[in-house]
């Protein structure tokens, strides 16, 4: 078992991501709310910044938050679902977001694995 995580900086394809993997077999998965670091330093009225760096961590045009999403998912779906996410979601381009997984060397709560 393998834990698929996308941090997407647009979350309009959150939706294209979920429809076209449920078509390929991938039955669940969770979708967190997040907020960048730039983003959480730019709110930091504390922080020691001169204004100029500050101003490099902001994206002033950025009021949307990220959204991750988690797949726990079986070994032999995680190629498939890699390469679907890649034809929605150039993660190549700067600023789109990131894709990593992580394996499971223990898994409960799935009916197929109990």
């Amino acid at each position: 078992m393998q834990l698929l995580t996308v941090i997407l900086k647009d979350a309009t394809k959150v939706n294209s991501i979920l429809r076209e993997l449920a078509e390929e077999g991938v039955s669940g998965g969770t979708i967190i709310d997040g907020k960048g670091m730039g983003e959480a330093i730019a709110d930091m009225s504390d922080l020691p910044m001169f204004g100029t760096l500050r101003s490099l961590f902001a994206d002033e045009d950025d009021t949307t938050n990220c959204k991750i999403i988690m797949f726990v998912m079986k070994d032999e779906q995680i190629v498939e679902a890699r390469q679907t996410i890649k034809k929605i979601v150039n993660l190549k381009e700067p600023n789109t977001g990131i894709m990593f997984e992580i394996p499971l060397t223990y898994v409960s709560g799935l009916s197929d694995n109990d």
